[in-house]
């Protein structure tokens, strides 16, 4: 088995449309598989994997588990997850912390944060340095452990359902409707390389859009187009998505 370090969403784009080429002039011998630790991982590693080898038995990923310990007076109340200053622990302060050890961006998967702590997936050869290391994110002492993949604990996702209506179904239109911004805004965000369409990159903001493709808004979340109904007296074409946050 091999795999790549973790793609960030463009890369991933990339190497879906290269591949997507190379399966129709007879494949690359190998199962290819993007992988991120689980379902919805944005940031995901590209995994080679020959005939006799499945993901079960050839892991390439592991998790670092921390937990803020520590911090402020001797006495001192703090609520779980918060800094000594009693500040609450974010995704950019453990991200922060990591790149402040010399880490590339590229060795470090999704980072699941919650109140008690963090879930990060890293590639196992990046556990055993952490492990010794990793011992602070900002002023907050950590405590770390290493977990397996199948143990990570995936934060309750924040999924609403979004109903609207839209002149057509191109994907400034939808991007407004489903992320609630103005069309304006769409088209920049599309023009500017933020916007997926079933994690492929769009680029252009009058492409069609169809009931059930997967719409990601790069640092906003990502919608799926649950259901395009009928025109409303306006001749404007109901939609349905429903949103996931980050």
């Amino acid at each position: 088995m091999t795999s790549t370090s973790f793609l960030d969403p463009h890369q991933q784009s990339v190497l879906r449309q290269a591949i997507a080429r190379q399966s129709t002039h007879g494949g690359y011998g190998c199962s290819l598989e993007f992988y991120g630790g689980y379902p919805d991982a944005e940031r995901v590693v590209l995994v080679c994997l020959p005939d006799y080898l499945t993901l079960e038995n050839a892991e390439p990923l592991t998790v670092i588990r921390v937990r803020p310990i520590g911090g402020g007076s001797i006495g001192a109340a703090r609520s779980p997850g918060s800094s000594s200053k009693g500040k609450q622990l974010t995704h950019r302060d453990y991200l922060g912390s990591l790149m402040g050890m010399g880490i590339k961006r590229e060795m470090i998967g999704d980072i699941l944060v919650r109140d008690d702590g963090a879930d990060i997936i890293v590639l196992d050869e990046m556990s055993d340095y952490l492990m010794r290391e990793y011992r602070k994110a900002g002023r907050t002492n950590l405590s770390a452990e290493q977990v397996s993949i199948a143990d990570l604990i995936i934060p309750e996702p924040k999924v609403k359902a979004v109903r609207d209506t839209v002149a057509s179904l191109r994907l400034d239109n939808m991007v407004s409707a489903a992320f609630g911004i103005p069309r304006t805004k769409a088209v920049l965000a599309i023009q500017s390389g933020l916007v997926f369409v079933n994690h492929v990159e769009a680029s252009k903001p009058d492409a069609s859009v169809e009931e059930g493709d997967l719409i990601t808004l790069r640092r906003s979340g990502r919608a799926r187009v649950t259901s395009v109904g009928g025109r409303s007296r306006k001749d404007r074409i109901y939609v349905e998505f429903t949103l996931n946050r980050r």
